[in-house]
């Protein structure tokens, strides 16, 4: 017995059996609320802990360890106010709030996230062959933005291991009964999978590619032609090579299902970097393509006049994203809401999305649902319920439900 437990066992066995009682029962308690993801603990020192003692990369890979090892909080009770419902693709979510692509690159979290009380949850983006994507350093916080600038450029294990997670993932979750109606595994949840393609790889074949593999464990499926990190990406976006892609990736899709019995919603995600008539483009491409949505949208390599974080870190190459993404993002969510009126296009908005208020004002500007990511990664699992909390009561103060202010505000 080393010194320590010398003078513990001594301390417990002084300890009366309802003093060691009441002991117990208040480190159970503790616990329950560490690991409840309503607790204001983590936004409050959990998180400002992690961000002291690691730098950005590092508490990125700490978060999904944690979440993928079960050590992550989560909602003991999720249960969703009917306000928030909305019907996407044929299908229910219970709340509009999805997790965008970038958090969960390698699908290694998906589960936990759902926990956190996210509709919708995106992994990736994936490539077909694994890679480092860029040197280190390559992510950056910005503290008194609540943002953060990211020049990953696309690392990624590759289509097979993260496949081969998935089907260990639906194996495990099915025979534990898991509902099958959504290939998410959850009841009212959607499982999105974000293709991207590899820094020498095909333009086109390396997304349909991305649809063969994993068109059979996606209830949504996004093609990502907007990173600013992988050279020539963003060039996808121009009309006639984006109509070309993604008409590729839909016959894909379309071959695929007699084979896996089910037509895949395929989305594309964009840049907020676009004037009004390559956002236009962009909108006559999906119709062209007859894909079944847009993601607006992807981080900015704009530079608001507004950072005041120090300009060592906000001259760092990369895509910014957090709160000063949200006007850039809001602009070009309208814009194309404009011209996607009556087009039966999806509209998703995605940027600097951290309040209910925020998410209301996507809805009214066109968006289905919305997606967020660094504020998440800022305030912790909390800020989920925090959301949903605030948005259904800006709702019911507008004696409306989600699905009624959707578009709400387009001229």
């Amino acid at each position: 017995m080393n010194r320590t437990s010398a003078r513990v066992v001594p301390l417990f066995a002084s300890l009366s059996p309802l003093r060691i009682t009441g002991l117990v029962a208040c480190l159970g308690v503790f616990t329950a609320y560490c690991f409840d993801a309503r607790s204001s603990i983590h936004e409050k020192l959990f998180c400002p802990i992690i961000r002291a003692v690691t730098d950005a990369e590092q508490g990125h890979l700490l978060g999904i360890w944690l979440m993928k090892n079960g050590l992550a909080p989560r909602l003991f009770v999720d249960k969703d106010d009917p306000v928030l419902k909305v019907n996407v693709f044929g299908k229910e979510m219970t709340n509009p709030i999805g997790v965008a692509a970038g958090l969960d690159k390698h699908g290694e979290a998906i589960d936990s996230l759902f926990g956190s009380g996210f509709g919708y949850v995106e992994i990736g983006s994936i490539t077909p062959l694994p890679q480092p994507g860029n040197p280190k350093p390559r992510f950056f916080r910005l503290p008194e933005d609540d943002a953060v600038i990211n020049r990953y450029g696309f690392n990624s294990e590759g289509h097979d291991s993260v496949a081969a997670r998935l089907e260990k993932r639906r194996e495990k979750l099915t025979g534990q009964g898991a509902p099958t109606d959504n290939l998410s595994l959850k009841a009212n949840k959607l499982l999105a999978i974000n293709l991207g393609k590899n820094k020498t790889g095909d333009e086109i074949e390396d997304y349909t590619k991305g649809v063969d593999q994993f068109n059979k464990f996606a209830d949504v499926l996004v093609i990502n032609v907007s990173s600013p990190n992988t050279p020539g990406l963003r060039n996808l976006q121009g009309e006639e090579k984006l109509t070309n892609l993604l008409k590729s990736v839909v016959s894909q899709r379309d071959a695929l299902v007699s084979k896996d019995g089910k037509t895949t919603p395929i989305l594309v995600k964009v840049a907020p970097d676009l004037d009004e008539q390559e956002i236009a483009s962009i909108v006559k491409s999906a119709q062209k393509s007859k894909v079944n949505g847009i993601i607006i949208s992807n981080t900015t390599i704009q530079r608001p006049e507004t950072l005041k974080s120090s300009p060592e870190l906000t001259k760092e190459a990369g895509g910014l994203s957090g709160a000063p993404v949200k006007p850039l993002a809001l602009k070009a969510l309208r814009t194309a809401a404009k011209y996607a009126k009556g087009t039966g296009l999806t509209l998703v908005g995605c940027g600097g999305i951290s309040t209910g208020k925020d998410a209301l004002e996507f809805g009214k500007a066109g968006a289905t649902y919305v997606e967020l990511y660094t504020s998440f990664a800022y305030k912790g699992p909390g800020l989920v319920s925090k959301i949903k909390d605030e948005l259904t009561e800006e709702l019911k103060k507008e004696g409306k439900t989600w699905e009624q202010i959707i578009g709400s505000d387009i001229q």
